[in-house]
C-alpha cells in the first residue's frame, strides 16, 4: 500500500492551531486541501491565516513564489461537509471529546466515499473508542501530529483494535512521503511519547515533594547533568500546568489508575491556584516583567582530595576515572575489591546513585548519573545529615576539579537523573512486551516528540542491561507503592543478560 496520490484532496476538519498546521503540512507536499469548521467563516480565516504563513515562508526562502501561488491555488475553504465528498483523506482535529468525535465521523461516513480515509488527530482519547461508532471502523486512524505541526517531524500512526492493516500502512506511507517522520503504535493510552514521558515529569515533581531539592535545582540537573532540553519545572511552564495534567490524568485514567502514573499534588495545587505557567505570568516560575530568573543551588568551593582509591570501574560512569586523572588527582586502584566505588581520604565513600539512600551506609556520598561525564558542566550530589561533613567537602571538591558546578540534595534515592532515566526505560521495555511498538520506533518518537537526547533502547545499551533493572528494585524496597516496581519485560531483560553469562542469582 503506497502513499495517497498527490492529486487526491486532502481535508481537514477543525481549523485551530492544529488544524491549520496539519493543512499547511498537506498543503505544501502537494495536495488540494479542503478546509472545514462548523463555526461560519472560520475556515476561510484559516484559509488565510495559512496563506500568510505561506507568504513567510517565501520571505525566509524555504518556498518559492510560484509554489506559494500554487499551494493557494490548492487550498479551499469548505462550505459544508457535502463538500468533502470526493477527498481521499480526512483528517479531524476537532474537540477532545469522545461525543464530539463520534458524531463527526459518523456524518463523514454518510458524506464520502468507503474508501475515503479517516484520522483523527486525538491526543488522550482512544482510536478504537472514537472508532466504534462507525459503520466501518476499518479505516479510521490515528495521525497524531505534534505542534507545531508543520516544523515537528513526529507523527505517531496509531492502529485502532479495528483499523485494518492497509488504513494504518497507508496512513504510514502517507505521513512519510509529506516529509514527516511516521512511527506505529498500538492504540495505547498516551501512545508512545505520553505515556513514555511520564516519568520526565513524575520524578521531577516527586524529589520535589520529598524536599529533596528546589525547581531550578532539579531542572538544572536535568539539563546539565542529564542532557535533556529542558527541566521538568521549566518545561511544563512553557506547555502549561493545566494541559500538562489534564494528560498524565487522562493516562493514570486510562490505565485503571496504575500506581506508576500517578498525578503530582503538588501540580494539581499549582493548577487549582490558577499558576498555569508562562500563559498565566505564573507557574513553577514567576513569568512576570521583572521577575528575576530562579538559580539552582550550587555548593561553595572546596579543596579537592589529593587522591581517591577507585573500588571497581565505577559501571555507567567508568569515564570520570580519566576525567580525575586529567585534574592531576591520583587515582590509586584496589584490584581486590569489586565494588562500584570511589573512596575518599577521609575514609568515606562516593558512589554512583543505584537506588539506596545515603543514611544507610556508613558515610557514603552518592552522585547523580550524567549523559556524559566529560560534557556535563553540573553534578548532583546526595549525602544524609549522618554524612560525614569532611566527605562530603572532598567530594564537592573532587568534581568542581573536574570542572563542575555541584548540587547538593537531599538523600533521595536514586537521586534525580538515575531514577528518571531507569523509569522511562522500564516503561519503554514495557510497551515493547506489549505490543505497543518497536524499539526502533519507540527511540525515535523520544528523541523526536520530547527532544530526549538518547531514546530509551539507547540509554539501556549504554548503561548496561541490569542497570535500570537494579535501580528500581532497590528503588521498590524503599518504597513499596508499586511506583518503582520493575515491569515483567525489564526483569526478563536483566535475567536473560544474567543467564547468558552464566549466573544464576
Amino acid at each position: 500500500m503506497t502513499a495517497l496520490d498527490l492529486s487526491s484532496p486532502v481535508a481537514v476538519v477543525g481549523t485551530g492551531t492544529m488544524g491549520q498546521g496539519i493543512a499547511q503540512v498537506a498543503l505544501v507536499a502537494g495536495h488540494p486541501v479542503r478546509l472545514y469548521d462548523t463555526a461560519p467563516g472560520r475556515a476561510q480565516d484559516a484559509a488565510d491565516a495559512i496563506g500568510a504563513r505561506l507568504d513567510r515562508l517565501v520571505e525566509k526562502d524555504r518556498l518559492t513564489g510560484a509554489d506559494r501561488d500554487a499551494a493557494r491555488a490548492r487550498l479551499t475553504a469548505a462550505g459544508t461537509l457535502a463538500d468533502l465528498a470526493d477527498c481521499s483523506l480526512v483528517v479531524e482535529a476537532v474537540l477532545e471529546r469522545l461525543d464530539v468525535k463520534q458524531e463527526l465521523f459518523r456524518e463523514l461516513e454518510d458524506v464520502v466515499d468507503e474508501d475515503c480515509l479517516l484520522a483523527t488527530n486525538t491526543s488522550s482519547l482512544s482510536v478504537t473508542a472514537i472508532g466504534g461508532a462507525l459503520r466501518n471502523p476499518g479505516r479510521l486512524v490515528g495521525l497524531h501530529f505534534f505542534n507545531p505541526a508543520p516544523l515537528l517531524p513526529l507523527v505517531e500512526v496509531v492502529s485502532g483494535f479495528a483499523t485494518d492493516v492497509t488504513s494504518a500502512t497507508r496512513a504510514y506511507e502517507t505521513a512519510r512521503a509529506w516529509g514527516k517522520t511516521p512511527v506505529a503504535c498500538a492504540d495505547t493510552p498516551g501512545f508512545i511519547v505520553n505515556r513514555i514521558a511520564r516519568p520526565f515529569y513524575a520524578e521531577a515533581f516527586a524529589v520535589y515533594e520529598a524536599q529533596g531539592a528546589d525547581p531550578a535545582t532539579i531542572d538544572a540537573v536535568l539539563r546539565e547533568s542529564g542532557g535533556f532540553k529542558m527541566g521538568a519545572f521549566e518545561l511544563t511552564d512553557l506547555i502549561g500546568q493545566d494541559v500538562n495534567e489534564s494528560v498524565t490524568h487522562s493516562v493514570w485514567e486510562s490505565f485503571f489508575r496504575d500506581v506508576r502514573f500517578t498525578p503530582s499534588l503538588a501540580q494539581r495545587r499549582l493548577v487549582e491556584s490558577g499558576r498555569l505557567g508562562r500563559k498565566s505570568g505564573h507557574g513553577w516560575y514567576d513569568h512576570g516583567p521583572d521577575a528575576e530568573a530562579a538559580e539552582p543551588h550550587t555548593a561553595e568551593p572546596s579543596q579537592p582530595p589529593a587522591h581517591v582509591t577507585a573500588e571497581g570501574d565505577l559501571g555507567p560512569a567508568s569515564e570520570l576515572l580519566a576525567l580525575i586523572r586529567e585534574a592531576g588527582i591520583q587515582v590509586r586502584e584496589d584490584e581486590e575489591d569489586h565494588g562500584t566505588r570511589l573512596v575518599l581520604p577521609s575514609g568515606g565513600q562516593l558512589a554512583l546513585a543505584d537506588g539506596q539512600t545515603s543514611v544507610e551506609f556508613r558515610d557514603v556520598v552518592y552522585f547523580d548519573l550524567a549523559l556524559d561525564y566529560r560534557r556535563a558542566t553540573r553534578i548532583a550530589l546526595s549525602a544524609s545529615q549522618d554524612t560525614a561533613p569532611q566527605t562530603l567537602a572532598e567530594a564537592i571538591g573532587l568534581f568542581q576539579a573536574l570542572g563542575k558546578d555541584v548540587s547538593v540534595i537531599g538523600d533521595v534515592p536514586g537521586m534525580i537523573v538515575a531514577r528518571t532515566v531507569a523509569r522511562i526505560v522500564d516503561l519503554a521495555h514495557d510497551a515493547v512486551a506489549k505490543g505497543v511498538a518497536t524499539e526502533e520506533d519507540i527511540d525515535t518518537a523520544m528523541r523526536l516528540g520530547v527532544n530526549y537526547p538518547l531514546g530509551p533502547f539507547e540509554w539501556s545499551r549504554r548503561l548496561g542491561r541490569n542497570w535500570a533493572y537494579a535501580l528500581l528494585d532497590d528503588l521498590h524496597l524503599r518504597d513499596p507503592s508499586g511506583r518503582y516496581a520493575p515491569s515483567l519485560a525489564l526483569y526478563r531483560h536483566a535475567y536473560a543478560t544474567d543467564k547468558r553469562e552464566g549466573s544464576t542469582s
